[in-house]
């Protein structure tokens, strides 16, 4: 019955909204609980009680199985036209009312901030989801191509696996490495001083367009119709992006939850 459970949740869940399965994003929250402050850290073991920030990472993904909760598919995600300039990029996200996660985000981080009369469902509700979307917006696809569901329709060949480009970024890319999600953290967790402050002054606006050229670039190595990947050849080419992004995710988490909840 579980397996049978678990099987459904996944038919449900629409394509362009999972990032970095359950591995990347468990990877991405591990790295930024090791940078909470001590104020923060009190702040979000009050929301969050027994469930670690690692476990609360997939909450969002999972509770889309429920149609209740539909309505956040799109908040994980945005869609920008290939070629964009950050210019454009920013006036389009900056008055785009549709749903993302660009929008949504800065929504939920004033709410924590500044609503003093937030319900502790909704403060959980949040601290889950800001969890979850800013490591979305680290997985590059999640700032791609509307078009073609951020690489999802774009199907290649993985080995003997007929899968698609997404879903390479998702999982496939990072599980080579045959970590779990604390042996990668702590494999990838080496940074410095200079380097959290640099990645953490970094607004919203241009860590997406970062993701977004970073998908440019892989979308321009796609030369045909369901193209058979070399997996060491891409593995080797690619890995340390696919890293330190989720090194970059789990600094900037940090820097926001923060941010939100003092230093």
């Amino acid at each position: 019955m579980k397996k049978l459970s678990l099987i459904a949740l996944f038919i449900y869940l629409p394509l362009q909204s999972i990032a970095w399965g359950q591995l990347g994003h468990r990877v991405v929250a591990e790295i930024a609980d090791s940078y909470l402050t001590p104020k923060t850290r009190a702040a979000i073991e009050k929301i969050l009680g027994n469930e670690s920030m690692a476990m609360a990472a997939n909450w969002a993904d999972f509770i889309k199985s429920d149609p209740n909760y539909r309505y956040l598919s799109s908040w994980h995600y945005v869609d920008l036209k290939p070629g964009e300039s950050f210019e454009d990029a920013a006036a389009y996200l900056k008055t785009d009312t549709i749903p993302n996660a660009y929008n949504k985000l800065n929504f939920m981080i004033k709410e924590l901030k500044t609503n003093k009369s937030l319900s502790a469902d909704k403060k959980l509700l949040y601290v889950r989801l800001i969890i979850h979307i800013v490591g979305d917006i680290h997985q590059p696809f999640h700032a791609g191509r509307a078009d073609d569901q951020g690489g999802n329709k774009i199907l290649l060949t993985w080995g003997p696996d007929q899968t698609n480009l997404h879903s390479v970024w998702d999982t496939k890319l990072i599980e080579t490495q045959g970590y779990s999600y604390t042996e990668y953290a702590h494999n990838l967790n080496h940074t410095t001083a200079a380097q959290r402050a640099e990645w953490q002054k970094t607004d919203l606006l241009h860590v997406i367009y970062e993701s977004n050229q970073i998908a440019e670039s892989l979308y321009n190595e796609i030369k045909e119709p369901n193209q058979k990947i070399n997996t060491y050849s891409y593995i080797f080419l690619h890995i340390h992006t696919a890293e330190e992004q989720m090194l970059k995710g789990g600094v900037r988490l940090a820097g926001i939850l923060n941010d939100i909840f003092g230093a």
